[in-house]
């Protein structure tokens, strides 16, 4: 690795190696937000090829444990080792794995292969934006970390598109294929390029027990949120085992990052003010966007009788609008000094846009509650680079790959709590009424999402209020 020669500041990479650069970026978060959705309509013909369809769902499970699991782990290696190679091992380590799951022979070689794939995932969004925080200035950060918003919402509306046409025309490999030459390409763009950035290594240790009680909790979260409700019943040994182990192995770590030299998370992260408010609210609002686009579907296609695609394109101003609300509160970071303003205010809005939603869903055409949906991903899509921004600029020097990380971290596991709480709301619920002709059915399924509603406007009331408890620093300052 070339270390770059003293005095090295941001100005001299030129326009096109920072173009480049991210480029590169954008292209390793790409490979990320891609396979957590390009899956998904393809598990049929996955499940019908292979001629395992009671495994199935362990396709989605194992990348996302995998990848939730291990980020915090990344962050901390990352400032260890240096970001830039813990990012180009993440690649090499995703990309192999696509190639195993693209060669899979049967679901439990696909299965191991997907974990393979996360276990390179964990590392490519958190690490990403780290690099970013070294490359652009806290006061242009936020317009930066704007601009990458397009490529979770490129995933969320491309992705699964297609995956459904690699299915059905061609063959659901090809979903795995892709990342090939996405993953080179972003390799390559950031090895020679990334090798000029100053090298921030610090002398930490990583703190082996920490990382392997946090994996633990992860994975027993992770599980019985998944299986929870959909594989075992709530109330079964194997869900009430796996939050038993979940629940001792938190406790065991929160003690272990109390009383050890240096925990893999440190306490000053924690304990930061900013930081605190900032994960807390990131995960409350990302977690009810996740859910949304997840379930709306179902209502598009069981009370509006939408088809598949139509119900997809119905999803479309969720996510335009969410990316539209990073980009504009992206912007107005570099010019406002009370920042968090305009992401309070859009959240606001979002809290009443659900509310009108949960009380007048039975009358509102699908222009309407799109609309309102809008205005939800507007909401969540402002506060999402304020938080980002604000976590980085709190967190030191030689922890800030670790807070990166650790912010990522709690927006997947947050995300996979909310999917999970209002999952058993509509699913359990409303399972029943997905299939109904008209009437009851459909009057059923209304009910369950006006509930729905209700808790997703709970939680981005929660995402507001840790928003508003973070504390206002200057960011026209450099670290």
């Amino acid at each position: 690795m070339n270390k770059p020669a003293a005095g090295f500041s941001r100005a001299d990479l030129t326009r096109g190696e920072m173009l480049q650069i991210m480029i590169g970026l954008g292209l390793a978060m790409l490979l990320s937000a891609l396979d957590q959705t390009i899956v998904a309509t393809a598990l049929p013909t996955i499940g019908q090829d292979l001629g395992d369809f009671e495994h199935l769902p362990w396709i989605v499970t194992a990348y996302l444990v995998a990848a939730t699991a291990l980020t915090p782990l990344y962050g901390k290696l990352a400032d260890i080792h240096g970001v830039r190679v813990m990012l180009l091992i993440g690649i090499f380590t995703f990309v192999l794995g696509s190639v195993a799951c693209a060669v899979s022979p049967n679901l439990t070689w696909l299965a191991i292969a997907r974990a393979a794939q996360g276990a390179g995932g964990g590392a490519l969004i958190a690490l990403a934006q780290t690099i970013i925080a070294d490359l652009v200035s806290l006061r242009e950060r936020g317009r930066a970390l704007a601009y990458f918003s397009i490529v979770f919402a490129g995933a969320s509306v491309g992705g699964p598109i297609l995956g459904g046409v690699f299915a059905e025309y061609l063959h659901w490999s090809l979903i795995f294929w892709i990342n090939l030459p996405l993953g080179l390409a972003a390799f390559f763009m950031t090895y020679f390029k990334l090798a000029r950035l100053p090298l921030r290594r610090h002398p930490h240790r990583v703190d082996i027990g920490g990382a392997t009680l946090l994996i633990i909790a992860s994975v027993a979260s992770l599980l019985a949120l998944s299986w929870g409700g959909v594989r075992y019943p709530w109330g079964s040994p194997p869900i009430l085992a796996l939050i038993a182990t979940a629940l001792a192995g938190w406790a065991i770590f929160a003690w272990r990052t109390k009383t050890a030299e240096e925990p893999l998370i440190p306490l000053a992260v924690l304990a930061d003010d900013v930081i605190r408010n900032a994960i807390l609210a990131g995960g409350f609002g990302l977690g009810t966007f996740v859910a949304l686009t997840m379930y709306m579907p179902l209502y598009f296609e069981g009370a509006l009788r939408l088809s598949a695609d139509q119900s997809g394109l119905a999803l479309i101003p969720l996510t335009v609008a969410t990316v539209t609300g990073a980009a504009t509160s992206g912007r107005l970071l570099s010019r406002l000094r009370h920042y968090k303003a305009p992401p309070l205010a859009a959240l606001a809005l979002a809290f009443v846009a659900l509310l009108i939603a949960r009380q007048f869903l039975a009358d509102l055409p699908l222009a309407a509650l799109d609309a309102l949906l809008a205005i939800v991903g507007f909401g969540v899509g402002a506060m999402l680079p304020v938080t980002t921004v604000c976590v980085q600029s709190a967190a030191p020097g030689h922890n800030l790959g670790t807070a990166t990380a650790v912010m990522q971290f709690s927006r997947q596991l947050g995300s996979a709590l909310i999917v999970a709480m209002i999952g058993a709301i509509v699913i359990g619920a409303g399972h029943g009424a997905l299939i109904a002709e008209a009437g009851a059915g459909v009057e059923a399924l209304r009910e369950t999402f006006r509930t729905a509603f209700l808790v997703g406007a709970i939680f981005i009331a929660l995402c507001f209020f840790f928003l508003a408890r973070m504390e206002e620093r200057d960011l026209h300052r450099e670290r």
